[in-house]
C-alpha cells in the first residue's frame, strides 16, 4: 500500500496504459472504518489510498483483482456486513462500488498531417483509441483536434517510432516518399507493430519492397506492410473518401485480430482445463 493519493495515481496509471479498478465507499450504515466517498485504486500489483484497512479491504482488493483478471467492463456494487465473518467488530454495513478503468484498446500512430490525415483523424477521434499524430510542420495541424489525439511536432519522425508502445497500429502518410520509407523501415525493425500501413500506389509499394530487400528485410517482414491502405471496395480519390476507407480497414483489421486472439484464448483455456482434469 503506498501513500500516493488515488487521484494522483489514477492519472499516472491511465497515462501508462494500465488497467485498474476504482473502489469507492458508496454507502455506510452504523460504525464503519471510512465514510461514503472514501476511495482506493487497485491494480494487479499495487493499491493506492485506503477504504479502511482490515479484512474488508483485503476482500475488496481480491474482488477488484478478479475483475481485472476477467477484463471486466461494467461497474459492480457489493454489500458487506462488518461483523464476525470479516473479522471486524465495527458492527456496521458498507456498500462498495467497483469501477473498472481500462485503457483504450489500441494506440494508432499517424505519420503525416496532409489532407488525408486531416480527414482521417476526426473519424478515429470517435474510436476507443489513443492517437499520436506526428509531423514536422506545426502549421499543418488544425486548431481543433479530438481529445484522444496528441499532436506531436517532430523534426525526426523516425525517432518517434521508438517511443511507440508495443502492439501499435502505424499509418504512414507523410509528404515525403523518402521519409515514408525510413519510417516503414524503422517500424519493421522494431518487430512489434500490430499493423503497418503506408499510403500510396502499387508502384510505390514495389519500389518500397525493392529497397527493403536491399537492406536485408525478409519476405515475411516485408509482407507485414500494407500498401495501398484502405478497403479495396472503396475506390474514391477524395481525401474524405480515402479517410473513410482507411478508417474502415483499420477497424476491420483490429476486429479480426481481437477475434483471433479470443479464439486462441478459448482454445488455450480448454486445453488447460483438459490437462488439469486428466492430471
Amino acid at each position: 500500500m503506498t501513500s500516493t493519493s488515488w487521484i494522483q495515481q489514477l492519472a499516472t496509471i491511465t497515462a501508462a496504459g494500465e488497467s485498474a479498478v476504482l473502489v469507492t465507499v458508496a454507502e455506510h450504515k452504523g460504525s464503519t472504518p471510512r465514510e461514503a466517498g472514501a476511495k482506493m485504486i487497485v491494480t494487479t500489483e499495487q493499491c493506492y489510498d485506503t477504504i479502511g484497512g482490515g479484512h474488508l479491504e483485503h476482500k475488496a482488493i481480491k474482488h477488484a483483482r478478479l475483475l481485472l483478471a476477467n477484463r471486466a467492463q461494467r461497474s459492480q456494487i457489493e454489500h458487506f456486513a462488518l461483523g464476525a465473518s470479516l473479522g471486524q467488530c465495527c458492527g456496521g454495513a458498507i456498500t462498495l462500488l467497483f469501477e473498472p478503468i481500462n485503457p483504450p484498446a489500441l494506440t494508432v500512430a499517424i505519420f503525416g498531417a496532409g489532407h488525408v490525415a486531416k480527414a482521417l483523424v476526426p473519424i478515429i477521434g470517435h474510436l476507443p483509441c489513443q492517437v499520436r499524430w506526428i509531423d514536422s510542420r506545426e502549421h499543418e495541424f488544425p486548431s481543433i483536434i479530438p481529445s484522444n489525439t496528441q499532436p506531436i511536432i517532430s523534426e525526426q519522425p523516425t525517432d518517434d517510432v521508438q517511443d511507440l508502445p508495443p502492439n501499435s497500429y502505424v499509418l504512414v502518410m507523410t509528404h515525403n516518399h523518402q521519409l515514408d520509407q525510413a519510417i516503414v523501415e524503422t517500424v519493421l525493425a522494431r518487430k512489434d507493430a500490430l499493423h503497418l500501413g503506408m499510403i500510396g500506389s502499387d508502384t510505390k509499394r514495389r519500389k518500397c519492397e525493392h529497397r527493403l530487400r536491399h537492406k536485408g528485410f525478409t519476405e515475411q517482414e516485408i509482407m507485414q506492410l500494407t500498401c495501398p491502405i484502405g478497403l479495396t471496395s472503396i475506390s474514391g480519390k477524395l481525401p474524405g473518401e480515402i479517410a473513410v476507407s482507411v478508417a474502415a480497414h483499420l477497424i476491420q483489421t483490429y476486429q479480426q485480430q481481437v477475434a483471433t486472439a479470443c479464439k486462441q484464448g478459448t482454445q488455450n483455456t480448454s486445453s488447460h482445463a483438459e490437462i488439469h482434469h486428466l492430471g
